[in-house]
């Protein structure tokens, strides 16, 4: 893989929170980083499991992991193992979909005219 959206150093705080690779019968499982890359990478991207390239492995495989770990509750453990490293550097708002309260335009309301006929 020419990218990495996994540093060394949060691959080696999830690896112990991950399921053994030697699976229970049969071949064993692939390897969970790439698999787990090929997971953050549809996540990112958006892109349908179908599309996923081909140097992540089988759609499939990343696909059934990610549910069966989903069901789990293992990318829960994984975010709290991991929040402690936020980085709080860089944060990013778009003004386009923040709602402002009616009374940040300051324009000055005219008063209603009452008329009764």
């Amino acid at each position: 893989m020419t990218r990495s959206m996994l540093s060394d150093k949060t691959w080696e705080k999830i690896k112990p929170l991950l399921p053994p690779e030697s699976g229970f019968w049969g071949r064993p499982y692939k390897s969970h980083r790439p698999v787990i890359e090929g997971i953050l990478w549809v996540l990112r991207t958006g892109a349908p499991w179908r599309d996923l390239p081909s140097e992540f492995g089988a759609w499939r495989t990343c696909f059934t992991r990610f549910n069966r770990w989903s069901k789990n509750g293992l990318w829960i453990k994984i975010w709290k193992a991991l929040q402690d490293d936020i980085d709080h550097e860089n944060y990013s708002v778009d003004g386009s979909i923040v709602k402002a309260h009616q009374d940040a335009c300051r324009v000055k309301k005219r008063k209603r005219i009452s008329r009764c006929i």
